[in-house]
């Protein structure tokens, strides 16, 4: 017999259908739920204890010095992990080798591995790690300190690594003297490549240059000339269908290069001043799939109605634009409408140009779109009003920072179209709640990471919703955070 301690009844034990249920099946219901309720449910039973850590294949701890105590232990509950973060904070000591070799060595099958500020990790520790995890198919290094040969050990024992990503590596030397990196036997598998915020990311050109699967290459905030390293590169990888550039030192020529890729369908231009309206023509005339389109002029005035005229001519399949600091007219957003009638996002945002007529021109002409995002442009009410008797198939507005657009202009345009859903921030001073905590970078984490899902003791943890609010609230990421959920049901490819 059994005991209900809520009624102090005693209950039949044919009635405790929980227990009647097979391992498999629990297992089944522990991972459909989240981190901090598979620790409640992981202290109901010793049954539940063993089954929820047989059954945890994510893994998200504190790499602290101390962590390397309790590895033996911890990956003996937890003994099928295979997706792994180890995340340090910047005033404590990390783990080192010897720890993360015993990491190894009990997860052998591990095919994630984020690594994040473990700055005592050497190229020796990362050697031995990618002997004993040759089925590493996804590796994410950010602000650690071991160098090209911890790189080249991976790139030369993992043969099934997919995604590289690779952020303020401070081991790699500056200058001539840098050891070069790749290929490698990783280098048949990779298809998607990451750099962020190196000083020598250049390095990695053997790599880029070896990589003849690559699909997705993004180069986030790198030093150096990367014209000729792009050259290189499509000279020999032609199945690049995604390239994200930002704030790297590129001009036309480099847009030159990117249009050997015919099969490219999104490309990222951010503040990337010396790219013109003739790179931009250039590329759009020879990659004819381009399906997304974002470019952050940085208000250079260098991409304007001539490179987008040249896109809306070229590229009918385009279903997603992204203008910041960009100046069209009518004279090109009414070309693009007209030839581009699969468009369903558009976003103008910073744009001097985007008034009253240019958004009654793509009332009147975009008939496929969907979503539109207008921020700081001069933009009035008129507006709203063209929208509301256009674009039939619109879903939701999002308008920040139009001071000409008043709330009983939104107000008005909900009456009107009550299918559209419309967001207004006017910009002017209002009270913020804690989430409220300035402007985060304008860039989406574009390369799919690991997702980190905690569950043992000492692991830590964020709040997918509180990394929403951030989104929202942060001017610089408005259009990144918006387009980034608008297209996440339309990408081919986060997490699994």
């Amino acid at each position: 017999m059994q005991v209900d301690y809520n009624t102090s009844e005693h209950v039949d034990e044919a009635s405790d259908f929980i227990s009647n249920l097979p391992d498999e099946c629990l297992a089944c219901i522990f991972q459909s739920l989240s981190s901090g309720d598979r620790k409640k449910c992981s202290l109901v039973c010793r049954r539940w204890l063993r089954i929820e850590g047989q059954s945890r294949h994510r893994l998200s701890l504190n790499a602290k010095s101390d962590l390397q105590n309790v590895i033996p232990s911890l990956f003996s509950r937890f003994d099928v992990v295979t997706k792994l973060a180890l995340k340090c904070d910047r005033r404590s000591v990390s783990i080192g080798d010897d720890a993360l070799v015993l990491i190894s060595l009990k997860c052998r099958n591990l095919t994630r591995l984020k690594l994040r500020a473990c700055r005592e990790l050497t190229d020796a520790g990362m050697s031995v790690f990618a002997k004993n995890c040759k089925g590493l198919k996804k590796l994410s290094c950010g602000s650690c300190t071991f160098g090209a040969k911890g790189m080249n050990a991976v790139l030369d024992n993992c043969s099934t690594l997919e995604e590289l990503s690779i952020k303020r590596l401070r081991g790699i030397t500056d200058g001539a003297a840098a050891e070069p990196i790749g290929p490698g036997v990783a280098s048949s598998s990779l298809k998607t490549i990451c750099l962020k915020e190196l000083y020598n990311g250049q390095c990695f050109g053997p790599l880029i240059i070896g990589a003849n699967k690559l699909r997705t290459l993004k180069l986030f905030r790198c030093s150096g000339d990367w014209d000729k390293l792009l050259q290189l590169v499509t000279d020999r990888v032609t199945s690049l269908g995604e390239i994200h550039l930002e704030r790297i030192q590129v001009t036309d020529v480099g847009l030159a290069a990117i249009s050997n890729c015919l099969d490219l369908e999104i490309l990222h231009l951010v503040k990337t001043p010396e790219c013109t309206n003739l790179g931009l023509a250039s590329l759009s005339e020879r990659c004819k799939l381009l399906r997304k389109l974002h470019i952050d002029g940085w208000k250079a005035n260098r991409i304007g109605d001539e490179g987008l005229i040249s896109v809306a001519k070229c590229c009918p399949n385009l279903q997603e634009l992204v203008l910041i600091g960009v100046n069209p007219t009518k004279l090109s957003l009414e070309i693009l409408a007209s030839n581009c009638q699969n468009l369903e996002r558009l976003a103008l945002c910073g744009s001097d140009t985007v008034g009253d007529n240019e958004i009654s021109c793509i009332a009147a002409k975009c008939v496929a779109l969907k979503k539109l995002c207008i921020k700081s442009c001069p933009v009035s009410d008129h507006g709203m009003e063209a929208l509301a008797n256009g674009c039939p198939n619109l879903i939701k507005v999002k308008v920040k920072k139009c001071r000409g657009v008043t709330s009983e202009g939104a107000d008005w345009l909900r009456a009107r179209r009550e299918c559209v859903v419309v967001n207004l921030d006017s910009g002017e001073p209002e009270h913020h709640d804690a989430s409220d905590v300035g402007p985060l970078d304008n860039g989406a984490e574009f390369p799919p990471h690991m997702a980190a899902a905690s569950g043992a003791p000492g692991s830590t943890s964020r709040s997918t919703s509180f990394k929403s609010r951030l989104g929202l609230w942060s001017g610089r990421s408005l259009v990144a955070c918006t387009f980034r959920r608008w297209s996440s049901g339309n990408s081919s490819s986060r997490n699994s």
